[in-house]
């Protein structure tokens, strides 16, 4: 990935006329993913994270915990991470960076922001199609994402994307808006890329209403509630987790094939608490880090842990994509994308 090609993506907010944009001694993970008796140098690290906010915080405390280092932590979209990456680029900040996007992850490593990190421990459970085969990366969790629907209001659920181009979906849906979602990018790019007739059935939803409805939280939320009756490319852990809740939200993989999302973590080139950063994506592919992926109801990267009131992956039909240099090409695949709803 060129440097351009990155830098279009941390700013494609504006391309796109949207937004796409102390410490106590550490203890570092040694390879049975327990904490070290060697002292190491004390350092705070510092995390820019897509969230979820919980499973975020969550990983925080129990990292903080386990090692005794300091976590600074920074949330926002995957937008929001890479614009931050993009306006620190003289000076860096971030030792550690997960984002909701993949493609986005290859591109950080295309334009050398990334350090290889091949002996991760756990690097060898990993799923190998969301991951780096250099190391610079890893795929510690997914999320699949489906058509989530309101209970109350659906008499029949829908069960394929064309579905959402009939008469009684007119007006009653939405989609998270790519500019502002990883895994709405990441949707977008691979249905077109495995269906030829995607864009067709795009402009289809298009023509019955369909509203680009801000972030992934935004536009589940307005299904939630009712005001509209359906999602298309809802995250299907946030749908679970609202279901959970005591929401009336249910979410449906189609049956042609959907798009996983994975999310990803790397080490920052210029890392200033390189160890530190190891031991984060250590504790993440550990046993211990994926139970908090699940408890999320996120997929882990590590199929051997087990789900919990969610479709396994091995359930889920799923589309084939690529995501090998897909952020280059994503920028082609937002660009229609907001010419068909201007």
């Amino acid at each position: 990935m060129k440097k351009r090609s990155l830098k279009m993506i941390a700013t494609v907010g504006t391309l796109l006329t949207l937004a796409l944009a102390g410490c106590g001694n550490s203890n570092l993970a040694n390879n049975d993913g327990e904490a070290s008796a060697e002292p190491q140098e004390t350092k705070t690290l510092t995390v820019y994270s897509a969230g979820p906010d919980g499973l975020a915080a969550n990983i925080q405390q129990a990292f903080e915990e386990k090692t005794g280092m300091k976590v600074e932590m920074f949330q926002g979209t995957t937008g929001k991470i890479l614009s931050r990456l993009e306006a620190e680029k003289n000076n860096p900040v971030a030792d550690v960076v997960v984002l909701a996007s993949v493609a986005s992850m290859d591109g950080l490593k295309g334009s050398d922001q990334l350090q290889n990190y091949k002996d991760a421990k756990n690097a060898a459970k990993i799923n190998s199609d969301w991951s780096d085969a250099e190391g610079y990366y890893y795929g510690y969790s997914a999320s699949a994402l489906g058509i989530a629907y309101n209970t109350k209001n659906t008499k029949v659920a829908p069960t394929e994307w064309q579905d959402l181009t009939k008469p009684e979906w007119k007006g009653k849906i939405n989609i998270p808006d790519p500019s502002l979602s990883g895994s709405a990018v990441d949707f977008i790019y691979g249905y077109t890329e495995a269906e030829k007739s995607a864009w067709d059935t795009i402009q289809s939803w298009k023509m019955n209403g369909l509203q680009v409805n801000g972030a992934n939280k935004e536009a589940l939320d307005s299904v939630i509630t009712g005001d509209k009756d359906a999602t298309i490319s809802g995250v299907d852990y946030m749908a679970y987790k609202a279901k959970a809740d005591g929401e009336p939200v249910e979410i449906v993989y189609p049956k042609s094939g959907t798009v996983v999302s994975p999310r990803a973590v790397g080490i920052m080139k210029d890392a200033k608490n390189v160890k530190g950063a190891q031991a984060y994506v250590d504790f993440l592919l550990s046993d211990e880090g994926q139970k908090l992926v699940t408890d999320a109801y996120l997929l882990p990267g590590n199929k051997e842990i087990p789900v919990k009131d969610r479709a396994a992956l091995d359930e889920i039909p799923q589309l084939h994509v690529n995501w090998k240099d897909a952020e280059t090409k994503q920028i082609d695949v937002l660009t229609k994308f907001k010419d068909t709803f201007q």
